[in-house]
């Protein structure tokens, strides 16, 4: 190999290694990188060097790479959630499938840059199979349509897809069976802000035991997906204590004014 053609193998590794990390943060990739490829995004040798042997399949490692990452990310969204609901299938990973009539997937937009995130389906949603579509789910509509967005503009889904017997907070091995699902969901979609809804999904997705009360009113950060989590009221406790209202209003503007910051308009005008 000459040394033109190493120096464009290294700039070659260098460019593929910057988009995979670019692809990475974004959840767009998450493929084996091949050993061959591995040793070329480490950093090809430099010009001058000794010929490196097998440098051909090298390069066809790493142009495999950059395929495969492309082809990650040139899946529409909607493709992926669809893939992700096969995978899913008439679930029996936990026990909550001998007591649930349906499961409650997600609904939405399949690409969108805001979220919504509750604990689990209530009886409405177990009878209908859709997330958030009882009385606290009407209260969430109107919380949405307070910000500027439509139920039909975001994304709504849960940490279980399961109703738990008489509306129980989520056990830990049903988070651990459904949360790898909520999580491909959430690269599906790529929302730039989650709204968790409640304590359950609030210490669920940020990985704490620390109250809604300590969690709300502020801005955490998904770890591994780059992804801003505002934790808030549940709508269900919302309508036991509407005196708490008010509270969630407050962190909803927060979200409103984080999307303005990042360029990211309502369809609709935001209540002021």
């Amino acid at each position: 190999m000459s040394d033109e053609e190493r120096e464009e193998l290294c700039d070659l590794a260098r460019g593929v290694r910057r988009q995979l990390e670019q692809l990475a943060r974004m959840g767009a990739y998450a493929g084996a990188v091949s050993e061959d490829a591995a040793r070329a995004l480490a950093g090809a040798p430099e010009a001058g060097a000794a010929p490196v042997a097998g440098a051909a399949p090298v390069a066809v490692a790493v142009a495999d790479t950059v395929a495969g990452a492309a082809s990650a990310a040139a899946t529409p969204s909607a493709q992926r959630l669809h893939l992700i609901r096969e995978d899913l299938g008439d679930c029996t990973r936990c026990k909550l499938h001998r007591t649930r009539k349906k499961i409650a997937f997600g609904v939405g937009a399949e690409t969108t840059p805001l979220m919504f995130v509750g604990e689990a389906p209530g009886a409405e949603e177990d009878r209908r199979g859709e997330p958030f579509v009882g009385a606290a789910g009407q209260l969430l509509d109107r919380m949405i349509a307070a910000m500027g967005w439509t139920r039909e503009t975001v994304y709504i889904a849960n940490i279980l897809k399961c109703r738990p017997p008489g509306n129980r907070d989520p056990q830990p091995d049903e988070v651990a069976e459904c949360l790898p699902f909520l999580r491909r969901q959430i690269e599906a979609v790529r929302p730039r802000v989650i709204v968790a809804l409640g304590r359950p999904a609030a210490q669920t997705l940020l990985a704490t035991t620390a109250p809604i009360s300590a969690l709300r009113g502020r801005f955490h950060q998904l770890a591994g997906v780059g992804v801003r989590v505002m934790p808030t009221f549940h709508p269900a406790f919302l309508l036991r204590q509407p005196d708490r209202k008010r509270d969630a209003w407050s962190d909803l503007k927060q979200v409103i004014e984080e999307l303005d910051r990042l360029g990211i308009r309502s369809p609709h005008p935001p209540r002021s």
